[in-house]
């Protein structure tokens, strides 16, 4: 007769094998499920596929949460569509250069990161499976765009991705405009091609090049006498230019300082210089000279006043000579 089973060894088993799969489970999650969460909202502009809940959010390359929901939204502000996607954080991930930590839990704290540049982007995980995933960094030229109304919504503005602002500045590109410019252009070519000015310029530009080869072989018939008349003028001038040289040097030597010519040059300006301030020494007012030549012009004037009167004399009294002058009243 067999034995029947023990209740208590069973259930014993059995608590055992949970107890074991629970410990299991804690340890492959780290811990996590004790650590304190929170959420934040994110809202990408355009489609969002290839972004799943449970890709990981990186900031500056480290991980530090999960999305946790992807919806879809309007934008109050332009009546478009948006894709909300909540994001959940773990605490203790990011530290201080002190080594303290950083919550990212911290409403303040990320409101702080978003006013130094944070932004949130998506960026492309895998290339064969086309899987995103939400990019945390710094771009602090990018403007800060909130979305939500709810002040209680920890919000984190996002940028557009490469293709989003390429695919945006096509959409703003004046596509007609460009057509319509292009079809002018199309026109205006096509109008100065059947030009007959243009259908001639073939004809015109090869009468014009059986020209340069006349002129061509004309200069390679008369180059030869041409260059020889050319290499004798350069010669000649160079001649011309050794005799220039030779008459500088000359010039140079004679207005040398310590030269015979600029020695006799200079003694002889010396003497007219002595025989200028001689002659300005004698004609001066109060030299000797010209003192004696004024005492003689006055002499000789007073001779002459003598002789006209004794000249008016002889012609009043010729006998005067031998009788005297008289007196006007005999």
């Amino acid at each position: 007769m067999s034995r029947k089973a023990n209740p208590t060894l069973i259930g014993a088993f059995v608590l055992g094998a949970i107890v074991l799969s629970v410990a299991t489970t804690l340890l492959l999650a780290g811990g996590g499920w004790f650590s304190e969460k929170r959420q934040h909202t994110l809202y990408f502009e355009g489609a969002a596929q290839g972004l799943q809940i449970g890709a990981p959010v990186m900031f500056l390359g480290v991980k530090v949460g999960t999305v946790k929901q992807i919806q879809l939204g309007l934008d109050a502000h332009d009546n478009r569509f948006v894709v909300p996607v909540t994001i959940e954080v773990l605490p203790q991930v990011v530290r201080a250069r002190g080594g303290e930590p950083v919550d990212l839990r911290d409403r303040a704290v990320v409101r702080g990161l978003v006013d130094r540049g944070l932004r949130a982007r998506l960026r492309m995980q895998s290339l064969l499976t086309g899987q995103l995933y939400v990019d945390l960094n710094f771009l602090p030229d990018k403007p800060a765009r909130f979305v939500a109304l709810d002040p209680d919504v920890s919000e984190i503005p996002t940028v557009r991705t490469a293709v989003q602002e390429l695919q945006a500045r096509l959409e703003s590109f004046p596509m007609e405009k460009f057509l319509a410019d292009v079809t002018a252009i199309s026109d205006a070519v096509n109008a100065l091609m059947t030009a007959p000015g243009t259908q001639e310029l073939p004809q015109r530009m090869q009468a014009t090049l059986k020209h340069l080869e006349s002129f061509a072989a004309r200069l390679d018939a008369q180059g030869g006498p041409a260059l020889g008349e050319a290499r004798k003028a350069l010669v000649a001038a160079q001649a011309a230019l050794a005799k220039l040289e030779t008459a500088a040097d000359r010039v140079a030597t004679l207005a040398a300082s310590d030269s015979e010519t600029v020695k006799n040059v200079t003694r002889a300006a010396d003497e007219l210089a002595e025989a200028a301030a001689a002659v300005r020494s004698l004609t001066a007012q109060e030299s000797p000279t010209v003192q004696s030549t004024n005492a003689a012009l006055k002499e000789i004037t007073r001779a002459a006043d003598a002789l006209r009167q004794l000249a008016e004399t002889l012609e009043e009294q010729p006998d005067a000579v031998w009788r005297g002058k008289r007196k006007k009243h005999e």
